[in-house]
């Protein structure tokens, strides 16, 4: 079985690279290649690939967005993440997406390999750190777990917007961003906004980007 593979990462060293590697395997075609969530959308429609390699952080349109694009237009797609980022934030939020599996981009090429070969099946595959993360956010109770939303409200805030910013920028209510924070605080056990933007960065719940400032 030849498996149709699209490489979606705005490097073009990065997708030089993985087109080599991808393509020392005679199971393997690489069939076209995306430097933008967009390009990924409109080249999946076209083509149909197989496995689709996912970078998370790309101009015009984020792998994020690309991934729930895809994943409703195209469910059969199977989507891997290969990002260089780790944390809550990126990991479960691509999941719920309808990424397929999530690795990182210092695995070694044989598991790349197997990788792409599961995904093709059909079957979810991740980065050793990436399934432990996985396992222990799964393995909290439900009453300390932080929901999606919640999570992108205190990544937010960390990056130093207000409640009225989160609110426009999340499309809700500055009550209902005071309602998530009310929550946030009680499922870490802090008592105000910087120190649950500190729990949640010490925990790799939320991460900062260069430039980004915390509370």
């Amino acid at each position: 079985m030849t498996i149709r593979i699209i490489i979606s990462d705005d490097h073009p060293v990065v997708r030089s690279g993985l087109r080599a590697l991808l393509d020392s395997q005679p199971d393997f075609r690489i069939i076209a290649e995306a430097e933008n969530g967009q390009d990924a959308i409109r080249l999946s429609g076209s083509h149909t690939p197989d496995v689709i390699l996912m970078d998370l952080q790309m101009p015009l349109l984020d792998g994020l967005a690309a991934i729930k694009h895809i994943h409703a237009q195209q469910p059969d797609v199977s989507i891997l993440v290969l990002t260089t980022y780790d944390s809550d934030a990126d990991i479960m939020p691509a999941i719920e997406a309808g990424a397929t599996g999530y690795l990182l981009k210092d695995a070694p090429p044989e598991s790349l390999f197997r990788a792409v070969r599961s995904a093709a099946q059909g079957e979810g595959v991740y980065a050793p750190s990436v399934a432990e993360r996985i396992s222990r956010r799964l393995s909290r109770t439900t009453k300390n777990t932080l929901s999606t939303r919640e999570i992108e409200v205190l990544d937010l805030a960390a990056k130093g917007n207000s409640n009225k910013e989160i609110a426009d920028r999340l499309h809700i209510t500055e009550a209902t961003v005071k309602s998530h924070f009310v929550h946030i605080f009680t499922k870490l056990e802090v008592a105000d906004r910087t120190a649950a933007v500190t729990a949640a960065l010490k925990r790799r719940i939320i991460r900062l980007d260069d430039g980004d400032s915390a509370v």
